[in-house]
């Protein structure tokens, strides 16, 4: 929980919900046809090719001009299951939208890809379930991690008559979408809900606060199990490295950012009235626009490149201004100082070197705040294989797979962000955990290739 001070300028009830409300609103019927009649349903259509989850974009959006609301969403969710939540937290400005062939001056903007996809899983029935289950394998799976990779994961397993045991450390399931996003993007216990729906299909089994490498060992998942899918993240917190950086007006932006989505009263929340986050990526963006949300005046994001250099996307920086975020570039913290109401950092100013690196300016400043979010990235620990004798490759900083996700380990896959594989993005984890399952299934119904297989 937070050290922050209680900001002096509390919220009303109505402020907090409008604050956190969808920052999406959804497309009415008349807006989705209206904007589906823009896709030229392109035959060689680049759109899918820049889905990470290869959904067939134009297939989708054909049967929303035509009113078969039902067909749209089942074309989504037979390529990603997860169509409801990417549609929310997708980058899709620089994904589908961006391959758009109506992005350009003439057309001015591209087809609504996300917003239309989200449309067709909203207003869907989607019961019955619209997968079914093939008869039981007799196989059993172990998928360690509630996030997209495993859910998506699992999600396929079933389909194919696999008895699937899903191994989450907390006594909740969701990972990524249920702790690390902006909490005005998943709205509602959407992530909660689809969930369920992706469990409906039935063969998928929990085991809660369970560990990797604490409660239970990957030894004892692989002799347990017929094979086992690790979609674990990543654990590790990137720091500062800086004098004073132990103070408890700082922090790491991933935890306030699960303790803001777990809340059930916002206004009971401690929050700073000055912040300042370090960082450039999209976990910076969101935990400062919670931020000014939630009550606080004076928001700096500081990041020690430029602007066009920062992983958040040009929409997300856009979008932090909006909420009244400053973004200060070329700003790298060199020392932390405590102060009687919070933390003082100093900021020495950077430029590029000849080589095109990062080097120190003589120019320095410093920024008082009452409390600071470090958002500079993670990393994998491998904590998670302790005690397991044979844990798979990790010599590159991350699990290394192959392309269809296996690892080092013959009955042993991953993805997602713990894997060296692709961008940090909730569709990748997808696609992995998709990728992941296919091979999998391949594996449990060749025996003869699995008993020749050895460590």
């Amino acid at each position: 929980m937070s050290n922050a001070p209680v900001a002096s300028n509390r919220l009303t009830p109505e402020q907090y919900q409008q604050n956190f409300a969808d920052i999406k609103p959804a497309l009415s019927h008349y807006q989705a046809k209206v904007e589906a009649a823009r896709c030229l349903y392109c035959e060689s259509a680049p759109c899918i090719s820049a889905c990470p989850t290869e959904i067939n974009i134009p297939s989708f959006i054909s049967r929303i001009a035509t009113d078969n609301i039902q067909g749209a969403a089942e074309t989504i969710l037979e390529s990603n299951i997860l169509g409801g939540s990417c549609a929310r937290v997708c980058p899709t400005e620089v994904l589908c939208e961006q391959a758009c062939v109506r992005h350009h001056s003439e057309e001015c903007k591209a087809v609504a890809i996300g917003s239309l996809q989200r449309f067709a899983i909203d207003n869907s029935t989607l019961h019955p379930h619209p997968f079914s289950r093939e008869a039981t394998s007799g196989k059993s799976v172990a998928v360690v991690g509630s996030g997209p990779a495993g859910l998506a994961c699992a999600h396929r397993l079933a389909r194919h008559g696999h008895n699937v045991t899903i191994i989450e450390s907390h006594s909740k399931p969701g990972g990524l979408n249920e702790y690390g996003i902006a909490a005005y993007k998943l709205v509602n216990d959407f992530a909660q809900r689809e969930i369920d729906f992706i469990t409906e299909i039935g063969g998928i089994d929990w085991s809660y606060e369970t560990s990797l490498g604490q409660t239970v060992t990957l030894d004892q998942l692989r002799s347990e199990f017929d094979a086992v899918f690790l979609g674990i993240g990543l654990q590790g917190h990137r720091r500062l490295n800086i004098s004073g950086e132990d103070s408890k007006h700082i922090q790491y932006a991933v935890d306030e950012i699960a303790h803001i989505r777990q809340s059930k009263q916002l206004s009971e929340l401690k929050v700073g009235n000055r912040i300042i986050v370090i960082g450039g990526g999209n976990t910076a963006i969101d935990i400062a626009c919670q931020m000014r949300r939630l009550g606080a005046t004076d928001v700096t994001i500081a990041y020690r490149r430029s602007t066009k250099q920062m992983s958040a996307t040009p929409h997300e920086q856009a979008f932090a201004r909006q909420n009244g975020v400053r973004i200060l570039e070329w700003s790298q913290p060199v020392a932390a100082e405590a102060t009687p109401e919070g933390v003082c950092i100093q900021f020495q100013k950077t430029a590029t070197d000849e080589q095109g690196g990062l080097k120190a300016t003589s120019e320095s400043f410093s920024l008082k705040a009452d409390m600071v979010y470090v958002a500079i990235g993670q990393y994998f620990l491998t904590d998670c294989f302790a005690n397991s004798q044979h844990p798979p490759d990790t010599s590159h900083g991350r699990i290394t797979v192959t392309p269809d996700n296996h690892t080092s380990l013959p009955d042993v896959w991953a993805g997602g962000d713990c894997v060296n594989k692709g961008e940090d993005l909730t569709v990748h984890a997808v696609q992995h955990g998709k990728i992941a399952a296919e091979s999998i299934h391949r594996f449990l119904t060749a025996p003869e290739q699995n008993n020749s297989q050895t460590d």
